[in-house]
C-alpha cells in the first residue's frame, strides 16, 4: 500500500475530543463526522484536506475517549495515513479496526513540516519527505494487520471470509 499526499501537522496530546468533538457524536455517518474533524484546532482542515494527505503528530495521538468516531473521521475526511511520534493504546486499535493506516516514527515527525509532500510505503514502512528528500524508517505492520487496514477495517476483513 502506497501512500501520496500532502501533511497536515499537530503537536503532542491530540485527544478524540479536538479529533471530533463530542458534541458532534449523534451520528456515526462517516461522511457527517468528517465535516467537524480537527475543527477546535484547526478550522479550515476539512476546507484544505484532500484525498490521500497525511497526519502528522506528536506523542499520545489520540489520547482520551475510546470512541471509534475519531480515525473514522479522519479516514472520511481523506487523510490516508496519520504518522505520530506514539499513539494512545485504544485509538492504535480502533485505527486499525476502522480500516486507518497509522505508523509511529519521531524522527518523521521531526522531519516533516506542515504542507510537505510525503510519500509512505505501508508495507515497508518507509517514509519519504518529498520535499526536502530526507527518508525515515518505521517498522511496517505484521502482514495480517496490513490486510485488515487494506481492506477497510476488521468487519470487511470478517466479512471476507
Amino acid at each position: 500500500m502506497k501512500i501520496h499526499g500532502k501533511a497536515f501537522k499537530y503537536g503532542d496530546h491530540v485527544d478524540t475530543d479536538v479529533i471530533i468533538p463530542a458534541r458532534y457524536l449523534n451520528t456515526t455517518n462517516a461522511k457527517d463526522l468528517a465535516q467537524h474533524c480537527m475543527e477546535d484546532i484547526d478550522s479550515e482542515f476539512v476546507n484544505r484536506v484532500k484525498e490521500g494527505d497525511i497526519m502528522v503528530a506528536g506523542i499520545n495521538f489520540g489520547c482520551g475517549s475510546s470512541r471509534e468516531h475519531a480515525p473514522i473521521a479522519i479516514k472520511a475526511s481523506g487523510i490516508s495515513c496519520v504518522v505520530a511520534k506514539s499513539f494512545a493504546r485504544i485509538f492504535f486499535r480502533n485505527s486499525i479496526n476502522t480500516g486507518l493506516a497509522i505508523m509511529e516514527c519521531e524522527e518523521a515527525v521531526d522531519g516533516i513540516n506542515p504542507g510537505d509532500e510525503v510519500n509512505i510505503d505501508v508495507s515497508s514502512g518507509t517514509i519519504t519527505n518529498v520535499t526536502t528528500g530526507k527518508v525515515f524508517n518505521a517498522r511496517p505492520f505484521p502482514e495480517f494487520l496490513r490486510k485488515i487496514i487494506s481492506a477497510g477495517g476488521l468487519l470487511n476483513t470478517l466479512a471476507d471470509k
